[in-house]
């Protein structure tokens, strides 16, 4: 296990680890089974072996989560996991970043270290920039509009595919590094 990184990650599950389309719900709308996205597990596992925080910040039922992230082999690498139900909000409430950041005991002086990494502009980005954290769009998924509807859509950064999340989480840790060293 590496040093811990000063960069905090957060991560939407739905086509930003999981494959929607291939998600199985019992009678009760609980996702039993889904896939991971080409490369998710590596990115999760590597980015959590290389020291980096990772959050849950995700729309959906505790269970669904728990189920797809054990199955998958990365349930155990989230430092913490925040979902909508026990929140009673959806993303792109500040109610769930919010939750995150405590369940981190970050503050708001944290926000410029963290980073929001999901596939739903209207959601995950926009969530993120009325935050003021640092948005990753993911736009790998055909299922949802990859073009911002307005301003507070629009992402910090694009990544086509989860692998591509290591090396720029990697050169945003720096950056914050080097900002810390001339402060000091």
């Amino acid at each position: 296990m590496n040093e811990p990184k000063k960069l905090i990650i957060f991560l939407d599950s739905g086509d930003t680890i999981i494959d929607e389309g291939t998600e199985i719900r019992d009678e009760h709308d609980v996702v039993v089974q889904a896939n991971v996205i080409p490369g998710a597990d590596v990115m999760v596992r590597t980015l959590a072996e290389r020291g980096f925080t990772l959050a849950l910040v995700a729309d959906g039922l505790a269970q669904s989560f728990k189920n797809i992230l054990t199955q998958n082999g990365v349930y155990d690498y989230f430092t913490t996991m925040i979902y909508s139900e026990p929140i009673k909000a959806h993303k792109p409430s500040p109610r769930m970043f919010k939750a995150a950041i405590g369940a981190l005991d970050l503050s708001e002086r944290d926000i410029p270290r963290i980073i929001m990494v999901g596939n739903n502009l209207s959601r995950d980005i926009k969530g993120a920039n009325v935050m003021g954290i640092t948005s990753v769009f993911l736009d790998w998924t055909p299922r949802y509009p990859k073009t911002p509807a307005d301003d507070s859509e629009i992402p910090d950064y694009t990544i086509s595919e989860p692998l591509e999340l290591i090396e720029l989480a990697e050169r945003l840790n720096r950056e914050l590094e080097r900002a810390e060293e001339e402060v000091s």
